[in-house]
């Protein structure tokens, strides 16, 4: 298998896929929701770095997004799940499309 030779930033992967950066973010802040060695975190000298992800990690995150959006309570209890922020949740929900 090839190795990947180049990546993505976390906000250009939600730019490209449109979606919610914060939705990202949750997702990603959880190593076992991306298949492993599919997101990278990268040193750039600030103290968070930044996350980064191969093709194969953009399609993992995707298949992810999808499925949460199969289960009982959606993205919301997802994030709930999470323990994400009740005002992040309410933010990341008002992007979410209306079913």
């Amino acid at each position: 298998m090839a190795r990947p030779t180049h990546v993505y930033t976390i906000e250009y992967v939600a730019m490209l896929i449109g979606e919610n950066l914060e939705l990202v973010q949750e997702i990603a802040s959880n190593s076992d929701n991306i298949d492993y060695g599919e997101m990278i975190h990268a040193y750039d000298g600030s103290e968070e770095g930044i996350t980064t992800f191969t093709d194969r990690g953009i399609e993992s995150l995707k298949e992810f997004l999808a499925d949460i959006r199969t289960w009982d309570g959606g993205v919301r209890q997802f994030l709930v799940d999470e323990q994400c922020d009740p005002a992040r949740i309410e933010r990341i929900m008002a992007d979410e499309p209306k079913s």
